[in-house]
């Protein structure tokens, strides 16, 4: 690896169902914060799933002027939140050329409240009435094209959209950017807005959501109880820089990327490979990048999703990539027990958890675990958080299309 520049995180973001910034949210992770509740956003009477996680008390006119807010869909107004947050704490600005300046921000579904209701705007009032705006608003590039524009970064600006694996492969893709030359920093992360009454009515027909009413019964991610995932949303967003770089210009440095496996199962639209070959592959490439060896302690911030198929396969896909031996010794957690699935936004915000939990030893828990499932037979870290000197961190993101991801972080 002496070959490839190094890449380190230098500032972290967030807008999530835990707090409006990264150190809210890592507090909420910390003490097990339970960010599910009844859904608020719309009507639930006649939907089968009545729980979400909710980004509460955000407020855009922080991040936005008013003209800006009317512009934007949801989805980005997180993102650009969590950017200017990230961008604030690094100290980035001004600091790198605009030119070698990158923003890769991943979304799942983009602007899909906006495409709901300009949708209704056209059944109900006609052609003429949707607004002119609505294509800007909706399509999925338009958080990255956003925050380049807020932050002046005129290097790669794309969008990463592989379904739940989005914000892992956007984190990934800006690390290869800055490794191999093409840039010297990047505004990366995920976001996603989709607690709305379409893409809640499809989840839960589809039967991938859970159904229960208890808050504390409903994210049950290794547990025999598990019926499905919970809709989150929100927004994270990290600084990639050189570590060159970083060093010169005094940066504090949460930690470094180093190393990332991109797959796919090329086997089914939603399910994944029954023999967990594309998950156990992007850990694996992740882990050769990271030089992973058996003295390694290893945090897994899992998948996790609470689905019944889910868990056991991504329980398989970390016995392949570590063995047998080095799967129980590894501690292993799903923060969507706190967060609810945030789709496009999840890796990105289990990337911060990894970070933190790196930098601070303390591993975050899998709450609500009571009943923990036989085929899920990992130390999931149950219902407390835990304290240990983790040397390295991997956080796997699988999503529909079978594309599955897999960060790893060190210390610096």
């Amino acid at each position: 690896m002496s070959e490839y520049r190094r890449v380190v995180v230098t500032g972290i973001g967030a807008v999530t169902p835990l707090g409006n910034s990264a150190a809210d949210t890592w507090e909420g992770m910390k003490n097990g914060k339970n960010g599910i509740g009844p859904i608020t956003l719309f009507d639930t009477e006649n939907f089968k799933a009545k729980l979400a996680a909710e980004v509460r008390n955000f407020d855009p006119k922080e991040y936005l002027e008013v003209k800006e807010i009317l512009r934007t869909d949801r989805y980005a107004q997180f993102a650009v939140a969590a950017a200017k947050q990230a961008a604030y704490e690094s100290g980035i600005e001004g600091t790198v050329e605009p030119e070698r300046f990158a923003v890769i921000f991943g979304t799942g579904i983009g602007g899909i409240s906006t495409f709901e209701k300009e949708h209704s705007t056209l059944l109900e009032k006609g052609p003429r009435r949707v607004s002119p705006l609505m294509v800007p608003m909706m399509i999925g590039n338009m958080a990255a094209g956003l925050i380049a524009i807020r932050h002046d970064c005129r290097n790669s600006v794309m969008p990463a959209v592989t379904a739940c694996a989005s914000g892992s492969n956007a984190i990934g893709e800006a690390m290869h950017l800055i490794r191999h030359g093409y840039a010297d920093a990047a505004i990366t992360g995920g976001a996603e807005a989709a607690i709305i009454p379409s893409a809640i009515a499809g989840f839960a027909n589809m039967q991938a959501l859970s159904v229960s009413q208890d808050p504390d019964e409903a994210s049950l991610p290794f547990d025999k109880r598990r019926g499905g995932f919970v809709m989150g949303e929100g927004a994270a967003a990290l600084i990639l820089e050189e570590y060159g770089h970083a060093k010169k210009r005094g940066a504090r440095i949460y930690g470094e990327v180093c190393g990332y496996g991109s797959t796919c199962d090329a086997y089914h639209i939603t399910a994944p490979h029954p023999e967990a070959r594309g998950g156990a592959r992007a850990m694996e490439d992740a882990m050769k990048e990271a030089d992973y060896s058996e003295k390694d302690m290893v945090y897994i911030n899992a998948h996790g999703t609470g689905t019944p198929m889910n868990d056991v396969i991504e329980t398989l896909a970390i016995k392949k990539a570590l063995g047998e031996e080095g799967a129980k010794k590894a501690l292993v957690s799903s923060t969507k027990s706190m967060t609810g699935h945030m789709l496009g936004a999840a890796g990105a915000v289990e990337a911060l958890a990894c970070l933190l939990a790196l930098d601070e030893g303390i591993i975050p828990p899998t709450i609500n675990l009571k009943e923990q499932d036989e085929a899920c037979d990992l130390n999931c870290t149950p219902n407390r958080a835990v304290k240990a000197d983790i040397t390295l961190a991997l956080s796997n993101s699988l999503g529909f299309g079978g594309h599955n991801a897999c960060l790893a972080f060190r210390k610096v």
